[in-house]
């Protein structure tokens, strides 16, 4: 184990996929959102490709033995991108990091509906507390529905992002899954190759030909989204999720930053209380999982043969 490499490695696969909502947010006015999934999933398959060859793990990532789990995971997975850029286009950027920190409690109970895992008070009541942090980051948002003052625009986008955090967390279920008879190359590998596929069905709800800038930022996105996803990866490969999974919160004050400074987006009290909360509920989950990890492992050193 090298925790020191995994959280490098973490910090960075955040940092690159907060830049590349950033770049597809600035080209939402122009590109629909299905089209920059297409960007984003087929840009990231060259990176990908490269990468798996280096590693000679190429014929590893082109192996499957269940092909509908990967076609499963891929049309939720195609789902939550394309909802979480359509949010993009709706809300200021911190916004929709703050929801999306959804998906990892929703993951909790989606895992007990259909898994089968036990989730104990503990676990509960850190669900609870988070959503209560994601209905007060939404409140204002959802004001529109009653006549109140935020815009129906602002509303649907809160709609839109929080759809998108439950297919991410469905899609995090599927992926578990998919470890047990899968490897990691090949999740990676037919994840991009399904979103390219899948978005292709949104052409005839208004794709456009992309501005030489337009272009240039999905090309962007794609690229980095495939490092991101690299990165990210191999991060595992060096720590438990464990250690490393809370460094994900590293991407609100990125994108606080990258909201203020380059959207002139400020933050409301509100939104970030409620940010707050989701994130410490999201970290007392981990926390959790860590200690249950702990004692399912203590009987199985048990029962190893020392010496």
């Amino acid at each position: 184990m090298q925790p020191a490499r995994a959280i490098a490695l973490k910090l960075t696969a955040v940092t690159l996929f907060v830049v590349m909502s950033a770049l597809i947010k600035a080209a939402s006015a122009h590109v629909p959102p299905g089209e920059a999934v297409f960007f984003r999933s087929l840009l990231a398959l060259p990176v990908i490709v490269i990468w798996l060859t280096l590693r000679g793990e190429l014929a590893i990532g082109l192996r499957t033995v269940n092909p509908m789990g990967h076609f499963w995971r891929g049309l939720v997975g195609t789902s939550a991108m394309g909802l979480g850029f359509a949010g993009l286009g709706l809300l200021p950027l911190p916004e929709v990091t703050a929801l999306n920190y959804a998906a990892p409690i929703l993951v909790v109970i989606f895992a007990a509906m259909f898994l089968g895992e036990q989730v104990r008070l503990f676990r509960l009541a850190a669900v609870a507390l988070g959503m209560i942090g994601v209905l007060i980051v939404l409140s204002p948002r959802l004001n529109a529905l009653s006549g109140g003052t935020a815009s129906a625009r602002e509303a649907l986008g809160a709609i839109v992002v929080l759809a998108g955090a439950t297919c991410a967390a469905l899609a995090q279920v599927f992926v578990r899954k998919l470890v047990q008879t899968e490897r990691t190359p090949a999740i990676v590998f037919w994840f991009s190759v399904t979103a390219t596929t899948l978005s292709l069905v949104t052409i005839p709800f208004g794709w456009v030909v992309p501005a030489p800038r337009e272009a240039l930022l999905l090309i962007m996105a794609g690229v980095l989204g495939g490092l991101g996803q690299i990165c990210l990866t191999s991060s595992y490969r060096y720590a438990d999720a464990s250690v490393i999974a809370p460094f994900d919160y590293a991407s609100m004050l990125l994108a606080l930053a990258i909201g203020y400074f380059v959207f002139a987006e400020v933050p409301t009290p509100s939104m970030l209380f409620g940010a707050g909360l989701v994130i410490l509920a999201g970290v007392l989950i981990i926390w959790r999982e860590r200690q249950l990890g702990l004692k399912r492992d203590r009987p199985r050193k048990a029962m190893t043969p020392q010496g």
